[in-house]
């Protein structure tokens, strides 16, 4: 006689995931997440003590996936420090799976402190990786940092952002944009 095969930990924090990216941290409820996985929910208790171990074990997932995944991707695919910084902006925010989730993530921190230093934390580790990327061609510190920032705020500000920009598509000037940031001729990647 076949035992009962569980659903796997990471199944729970994907379809968790998913939750959060559509529906923020209230739309993660265990008894929705095992309806989606056809699953009953006692299994869950078999990988989590409770809803806010899941919630941990979400962001975790987050966090290795948007910093540390995209950071070993760059670097294994390499080319210079303009072609990293692009990779890295296209893997996290131009992502269908990434993006929403760090949507998620941002709403989220603003009601919940303990949210709000994890992503404090990511996003630190990023403008670092933007900070020495830039540091790369551009020497000057206070103009490194304000590149930096820039460079952040276009990639996750463009996701709000609800203008027009006449004759020009959104993709467009983003390109621009980043043409300006870093420093390389127009339409060059």
């Amino acid at each position: 006689m076949a035992g009962t095969t569980r659903t796997p930990r990471d199944r729970w924090i994907e379809e968790g995931l998913r939750a959060l990216a559509a529906g923020g941290p209230d739309a993660v409820r265990v008894e929705a997440l095992a309806k989606k996985l056809g699953v009953t929910k006692g299994g869950f208790y078999g990988f989590f003590a409770d809803r806010d171990a899941l919630l941990t074990a979400m962001l975790d997932a987050w966090e290795r996936e948007s910093v540390d995944e995209v950071i070993e991707r760059i670097e294994r695919e390499g080319g210079d420090p303009k072609v990293k910084i692009h990779r890295a902006g296209v893997l996290t925010f131009s992502s269908d799976r990434l993006l929403p989730i760090d949507l998620a993530v941002r709403d989220w921190a603003r009601r919940d402190e303990a949210v709000a230093v994890r992503l404090r934390r990511v996003d630190n580790r990023r403008m670092a990786l933007l900070r020495e990327m830039i540091g790369t061609f551009c020497a000057d510190p206070d103009e490194v940092e304000a590149r930096s920032l820039i460079a952040f705020c276009v990639a996750i500000g463009a996701h709000f952002l609800a203008a027009d920009h006449g004759d020009r598509t959104r993709a467009q000037v983003l390109g621009r944009a980043a043409d300006l940031l870093l420093n390389r001729p127009h339409g060059q990647q």
